[in-house]
């Protein structure tokens, strides 16, 4: 890849990351473009230059962020002995929350935007993980793997809920 096209594509990741922490911190519907641009040290036009509205620069950032869920799991399916799967998952799944708890608290707002491509999008990655995490567990034969899939989801939901509250018990099973 020649230098202006690596550039190119870190500053669009530079944007997609500052979206990320502003729409986390003060919300998709408050936050706008400029502060995006100003956390990004860019240039508000610039942003435009990549995404042509800022529901685009959303859809990105929820790309970015079901795409970070989606590998941590799958690598965790692909390796984890059978016994130990649910286990690594829920670690994979807690490592994501420390380590990326604005993508997390971003997914959170999502799934109340109204908006259809947004929806579709939260539709998207629950979806995908749903199907991974289930395929994962009948293929390890873990007994009512539905019902532990829907449980296992639960509990992610959970955990987010006690990262958005600060609340940790709430994640003391």
């Amino acid at each position: 890849m020649a230098k202006m096209d690596t550039t190119i594509v870190n500053r669009k990741a530079d944007i997609i990351s500052a979206a990320i922490e502003v729409f986390a911190e003060i919300g998709f519907y408050r936050a706008t473009t400029a502060q995006v641009a100003e956390r990004a040290k860019i240039s508000q036009p610039y942003i435009f230059k990549f995404f042509s509205t800022k529901e685009a620069l959303l859809l990105n950032a929820l790309e970015v962020s079901w795409t970070r869920v989606i590998d941590s799991f799958r690598k965790v399916v692909e390796s984890a002995p059978a016994e130990q799967l649910e286990s690594d998952l829920i670690q994979a799944y807690v490592d994501i929350l420390d380590m990326n708890q604005n993508e997390v608290l971003l997914q959170m707002q999502a799934q109340t935007i109204r908006e259809d491509s947004i929806q579709e999008a939260m539709r998207h990655g629950f979806g995908e993980v749903r199907r991974m995490v289930l395929d994962a567990f009948r293929a390890a034969n873990i007994p009512n793997a539905e019902e532990r899939t829907m449980l296992f989801l639960a509990r992610g939901v959970l955990c987010n809920i006690s990262v958005a509250l600060a609340m940790p018990e709430l994640m003391d099973i």
